[in-house]
């Protein structure tokens, strides 16, 4: 491939238009066509003994396997990261769903005690009432009560005084001997 170059370069160098415009002969070291035309076949040589040309081509070579192999690296790492990318969204859905079914269930709960703490107060209610109606009806029996004996009393104060004012001495012999025969005669 370099001797094709090589040739090439001559051929299209010796039939170069400026070449065969040059006055005097073309073989000669005084047209400097021909001298840069020996140059550069001599700089052609010397990079052909130093093998550039397979150098350059093992440089490229390796840069091409190492883009190569970045490529590689960097698809790998893009399917990675659509792998992760796809992981994640699921969860996204899984961790969406999971939180949904916590409400709706916290919201369940949240009627469920309602409708517990209303039958509570209900209840409380109920009881409460039940237990005032019976404190009035205590209430109300102890007024009754209190009012009977208030009655009663006062009848008997004012029996006394209807007695005393119309009782002697010996009706209240009589009736003192009576209730005395009475409880002798209930205790025998």
């Amino acid at each position: 491939m370099l001797k094709q170059t090589l040739i090439g370069a001559g051929v299209i160098t010796l039939s170069a238009s400026p070449g065969l415009a040059a006055t005097g002969p073309f073989f000669s070291f005084a047209n400097t066509d021909f001298v840069v035309l020996i140059s550069f076949i001599i700089f052609l040589g010397v990079l052909a003994y130093f093998k550039v040309p397979g150098m350059l081509s093992k440089m490229l070579d390796d840069r091409s396997t190492g883009i190569q192999s970045e490529l590689d690296e960097a698809r790998a790492l893009r399917e990675e990261a659509q792998t992760l990318l796809a992981s994640y969204e699921r969860k996204h859905k899984e961790v969406q769903a999971q939180s949904d079914r916590i409400v709706a269930q916290a919201k369940a709960d949240a009627e469920a005690a309602a409708d517990q703490a209303r039958v509570e107060l209900a209840k409380s209610i109920e009881r409460r009432v039940a237990t005032a109606e019976d404190q009035i009806a205590s209430a109300q029996a102890g007024a009754v009560k209190e009012v009977r004996d208030m009655a009663a009393n006062i009848a008997i104060m004012a029996a006394r005084d209807v007695i005393a004012k119309q009782m002697t001495a010996a009706d209240g012999n009589a009736l003192i001997d009576d209730a005395i025969a009475q409880v002798d005669a209930k205790l025998h």
